[in-house]
């Protein structure tokens, strides 16, 4: 992998990377009758980072199959494809385009954009770790990175809840994302 030094970190250079999907992973936290968390993720996927010149004016987008989210639970899973919440059968894929990337400290970076969950579109702020470059046993490019956020789902239209009898939902309506990822140079 061709590297370049950019403000003390080694980063890739200048080009369009795909991810690497059996490398990445796209999960979702929410918290469970406000006393637990339930964990889930998307197993279908594509992706791409193109690293600009200045890391600073590189942009992401990421299209996610919704029929691929798993938590564990065929039931949970089922309720979550409904129309209660993905819709999936109505709206096959969420997405996100980035805007903008706002400030940099080190190896993390703020990056803004646009995120698509059913009809909706709203701007979300992303927390981008840049984990390092470097080449695999096979020879081939890879560089790695883990992703952070939060929103409320009820902004996006995923409003179903359930009133608990002790007080409080039964689904939080925060939403967390952790992606743990890797891209490789476009063919």
């Amino acid at each position: 992998m061709t590297t370049r030094t950019w403000e003390g970190l080694t980063v890739p250079a200048a080009g369009t990377y795909n991810l690497d999907v059996a490398h990445t992973r796209i999960g979702f936290v929410v918290k469970h009758m406000m006393v637990s968390k339930v964990r889930g993720s998307f197993g279908d996927f594509t992706g791409s980072v193109t690293i600009a010149e200045n890391p600073l004016d590189s942009s992401a987008e990421l299209t996610i199959k919704t029929e691929s989210l798993t938590t564990g639970v065929a039931d949970r899973d089922g309720h979550l494809r409904s129309d209660d919440f993905l819709s999936t059968e109505k709206y096959p894929t969420v997405t996100f385009k980035s805007t903008r990337v706002v400030s940099h400290s080190g190896d993390e970076f703020t990056v803004v954009g646009d995120l698509t969950i059913r009809d909706v579109t709203k701007e979300v702020e992303l927390t981008v770790e840049y984990g390092g470059a470097g080449t695999n046993p096979w020879g081939q490019a890879v560089w790695g990175f883990s992703i952070t956020s939060e929103f409320d789902r009820e902004d996006f239209g995923l409003t179903w809840n359930q009133a608990l009898e002790t007080g409080g939902v039964l689904v939080g309506k925060k939403i967390k994302v952790e992606i743990e990822g890797e891209a490789n140079p476009a063919a």
